[in-house]
């Protein structure tokens, strides 16, 4: 009897130990098992990420580019780039040109003039590089050479205003982020204006990014009035010497005030000197597509838009949508978000960016 109870114990023993070195073998190779006298055994992963960083540090992430940016935008228009080996191309490649742009959001009414113009171009047949060639210079054409550029007043004891207009969620407070962090490192002084006062958090979130980029923050009270705060903002600036104003403002007003009245009152303030408001850029979320361009027609129409920012192109296959508000609304893109990290907010070029839709 107490033989076989001595048997049975160094089975289970064995067991136990079989069990402990199966699962350290089986340990996931993403973590490390880390030790420490407050958290014993704590689990953390292997490698940084940008949420682990400090309050202040900026985390440099590479540029996803033009090409990288665009992946999605890019696989809408594969079926074209496959084009180019045909040599004798008949009027089914427009048909399917058609598609492709209808697919990538580009719209019916640009879409039938893209193709109203290569029919005149190219007659009846051609070639398919031929095609792409054509298509390539009407885009072009489309997006227009415009002013593309961010502009600063230089006249003495003017503080430059831009403000940053658009719905919630299409990125409005991460672009101000990431536009300070660029005026920054191009050696211009910068204040943020916490201008949107009414949704959750977006004062705390603008506050963030002026830790991260080095630039000076006014707040307000939540729920306070925004006009209040872009003018607060606007003084300090001017007794401070900063160069540039960035003023967020709110996307949606919960009823309490007339979102377009409001913007005109913004606008009204932010230009009295010594402020001057030498931008007001429409921030659209690209993944929304034709809907973007309805909202670039009613903030053109109530606060007189210079540009658009087009933000998470990197996440969608409606980049033609770059189209569309450049034809309808005649406002120049003027930059671009192809990426999660603080440099994939890019200077829109159309040459850069119809080369990566058509692989030129």
């Amino acid at each position: 009897m107490v033989v076989a109870w001595i048997v049975i114990s160094v089975v289970v023993a064995l067991g136990v130990v079989t069990a402990v070195v199966v699962r350290t073998r089986h340990r996931p190779p993403s973590f490390e098992a880390t030790e420490s006298p407050e958290h014993p055994f704590e689990v953390e992963p292997s490698r940084p990420v940008e949420a682990a960083a400090p309050a202040g540090a900026v985390v440099e992430v590479r540029p996803a580019g033009w090409h990288d940016g665009l992946g999605k935008t890019r696989g809408a228009f594969s079926s074209l780039r496959a084009l180019r080996r045909q040599t004798d191309l008949d009027t089914t490649g427009l048909g399917e040109l058609r598609e492709t742009l209808l697919g990538a959001d580009v719209g019916v009414e640009t879409t039938d003039l893209v193709l109203a113009t290569l029919r005149e171009r190219l007659g009846r047949r051609a070639s398919g590089p031929g095609l792409l060639d054509a298509l390539r210079a009407e885009l072009l054409e489309l997006l227009g050479q415009g002013d593309r550029t961010l502009h600063l007043l230089t006249e003495p004891g003017v503080t430059n205003v831009w403000l940053f207009v658009g719905v919630n969620g299409v990125g409005k407070t991460t672009t101000i982020g990431k536009v300070a962090r660029q005026q920054m490192a191009a050696g211009r002084s910068v204040l943020l204006a916490a201008g949107d006062t009414f949704r959750a958090a977006a004062g705390e979130q603008l506050r963030l990014w002026a830790e991260r980029s080095g630039a000076d923050i006014v707040s307000g009270a939540e729920g306070g009035d925004p006009s209040a705060v872009v003018f607060d903002a606007i003084q300090r600036a001017a007794a401070r010497g900063n160069d540039l104003v960035l003023a967020d403002t709110a996307g949606r007003f919960h009823n309490r005030v007339n979102l377009v009245e409001e913007l005109k009152k913004i606008r009204r303030i932010a230009d009295r000197p010594p402020g001057a408001v030498s931008e007001v850029l429409l921030v659209l979320d690209a993944t929304t597509g034709q809907n973007g361009v309805v909202q670039a027609r009613e903030f053109a129409a109530a606060v007189g838009v210079t540009g658009i920012v087009l933000t998470k192109l990197d996440g969608t296959a409606k980049g033609g949508v770059v189209l569309a508000v450049q034809r309808v609304l005649g406002l120049p893109v003027k930059l671009v978000g192809v990426g999660e990290g603080p440099e994939d907010l890019l200077a829109f070029e159309p040459d850069a960016f119809v080369d990566a839709l058509l692989g030129a």
